[in-house]
C-alpha cells in the first residue's frame, strides 16, 4: 500500500535540525501502528511536482506554515490537485494545514481566526470515526499548533471532531475517501514542547507558551488518531 506524502512546510529553522522532518514524522508515527505502509515523500515547499493524483495510491498532506490565503506559488495548484484527487476517488488525510486546505479546496472556508493561536494539548468530541474498524472513545486529546481555523463547512463533509474553540476540528468527506484533522497526532509531545518554547516571548507570549508546554502530558490520544488513520486508508487504498 502506497502513501504519497506531500510536504508543505518545513519546521522553523531554530529547532528544524533537532527533529526529523514532518513526512519523517508521519513515517514513524505509522510505523508505531503497524500500518505497513510504503511510503513516498513529494516536496512541494521545495519545488518538487505533483504526481498523478490517480497513481498516488493514498495521499496525506503536511502541516505547514502558511496560510491557504497566502501567495504562495504551489498553493492554487494543490488546491486543485485536491480536486481532481477527490474526482479520482483516490483517498486524502489532512493534518493541520492539509485539514485547512483541503476544506478550501472543496468549497469551505479558512481564516485567520479571531480567537488567537491554539496550541497545547485540547481535547474534541469524537463524532463518527469513518474507516475505524474498533470502538472510539468519545473525545480524544492531542497537540496541536494552529492560528487559521476552518470557518465554513465544505459542502457534503460531514463534522467528525469538534470543540467549543474549534468547531470543524475533524472532516470527512462524502462522494470520496477522505479525512481531516486540525491537530497534530504526528507530534511528539518533546517536538510540540520545542515548538511552543521556539515562539515564546515572539509570537507567543510567555505565560501562553509554558501553559502549552504543561499541558502536553504523554501526548494523549496521539496513538488512537494514527490507527484510525491508518484504519482508514488501509480500507480505502
Amino acid at each position: 500500500m502506497k502513501l504519497t506524502i506531500v510536504e508543505t512546510g518545513l519546521a522553523p529553522p531554530a529547532i528544524r535540525d533537532r527533529f526529523p522532518s514532518y513526512p519523517e514524522m508521519f513515517r514513524q508515527m505509522f510505523a508505531s501502528v503497524d500500518a505497513g505502509f510504503e511510503f513516498e515523500t513529494v516536496s512541494i515547499v521545495k519545488g518538487e511536482p505533483l504526481p498523478d493524483p490517480a497513481g498516488a495510491g493514498a495521499l496525506l498532506y503536511t502541516g505547514s506554515p502558511a496560510g491557504v490565503y497566502d501567495n504562495e506559488p504551489w498553493i492554487a495548484p494543490l488546491m486543485e490537485f485536491i480536486r481532481q484527487a477527490g474526482t479520482a476517488k483516490t483517498p486524502q488525510v489532512g493534518i493541520c494545514f492539509g485539514h485547512q486546505i483541503m476544506a478550501e479546496a472543496l468549497g469551505g472556508k479558512v481564516v485567520k481566526s479571531p480567537k488567537g493561536w491554539g496550541i497545547g494539548r485540547h481535547t474534541y468530541a469524537v463524532a463518527g470515526t469513518p474507516g475505524w474498524e474498533g470502538a472510539a472513545p468519545p473525545e480524544m486529546s492531542i497537540a496541536v499548533s494552529h492560528q487559521d481555523q476552518v470557518v465554513l463547512r465544505p459542502p457534503g463533509a460531514q463534522t467528525i471532531a469538534c470543540s467549543d474553540f474549534t468547531e470543524f476540528a475533524g472532516l470527512s468527506y462524502a462522494g470520496f475517501p477522505a479525512l481531516s484533522f486540525q491537530c497534530h497526532p504526528e507530534f511528539e509531545p518533546e517536538f510540540s514542547a520545542a515548538l511552543y518554547s521556539a515562539r515564546r516571548g515572539a509570537t507567543l507570549e510567555e505565560g501562553i507558551a509554558d501553559a502549552a508546554v504543561a499541558s502536553l502530558g504523554d501526548g494523549g490520544d496521539r496513538q488512537f488518531l494514527a490507527a484510525w488513520i491508518a484504519s482508514f486508508l488501509r480500507a480505502n487504498i
